[in-house]
């Protein structure tokens, strides 16, 4: 059974984009990631207007198991942060792909979402 959504694109580093226009998209990170990482304590967020190439990294979570730095999955700039993963980071854990989304970006190459995965192959690189 897939439990990754079908509206998303994903990356091999267990990211999600939500396209929410042409040109924005929201981010977070998979099911598959919160599950390996474990309850999540705390994020280190991009800061808002900043620009980062494809594969740069942008954030970092930390868990009480590990600290995993976040890649910008395409080139693009930080226009919304989730501000509440300030106080209440767990939310990662309890809605990955609701609520517990990271940021969202205006893609500066909209080109390089042809290179990530549609859901079935994700699942299919998790070897679901």
């Amino acid at each position: 059974m897939s439990t990754s959504p079908s509206d998303r694109i994903y990356s091999q580093q267990h990211l999600w984009l939500k396209m929410q226009s042409d040109s924005t998209a929201t981010i977070g990170i998979t099911e598959f990631a919160q599950s390996e990482l474990g309850d999540i304590v705390y994020v280190e967020q991009p800061n808002l207007g900043g620009e980062f190439q494809t594969g740069e990294v942008c954030a970092a979570i930390e868990s009480v198991k590990t600290a995993s730095d976040v890649y910008m999955p395409v080139h693009g700039r930080v226009i919304e942060l989730n501000e509440d993963l300030l106080d209440s980071p767990e939310v990662i854990n309890e809605s990955p792909y609701e609520s517990g989304w990271l940021f969202k970006i205006e893609l500066l190459d909209k080109t390089a979402i042809d290179s990530l995965l549609d859901a079935s192959q994700y699942e299919a690189y998790l070897g679901a």
